[in-house]
């Protein structure tokens, strides 16, 4: 068994979703992480538009925490606001939409 076969058969439901009825702000991510392992960027990318800026927030994260760059939480702090204003503006996005 692959690992994108055992990923899309172990996904797991959103409670949020469940309960409430709309999407969370992290719906999404798991099809998304599978489409980008699967090389289909694009599909990726509008599944869920913060997980590449994500994913390399958390590799900078790493690399500082290494390497101890010099504006290395300057640059950490700009990321994550940015990431967390995309994952706000998808949000209001699919409530208007969907």
């Amino acid at each position: 068994m692959s690992l994108v076969n055992l990923l899309e058969n172990n996904m797991l439901s959103c409670p949020y979703n469940k309960y409430f009825g709309i999407d969370c702000f992290g719906c999404g991510m798991q099809r998304s992480i599978i489409a980008l392992i699967k090389g289909n960027l694009s599909e990726s990318f509008f599944m869920y538009p913060a997980l590449m800026p994500m994913l390399f927030m958390f590799l900078f994260l790493i690399a500082h925490l290494v390497f101890k760059f010099k504006n290395g939480a300057t640059w950490l702090k700009y990321n994550f606001i940015f990431v967390v204003s995309i994952m706000v503006i998808g949000f209001i996005l699919k409530l208007i939409y969907h």
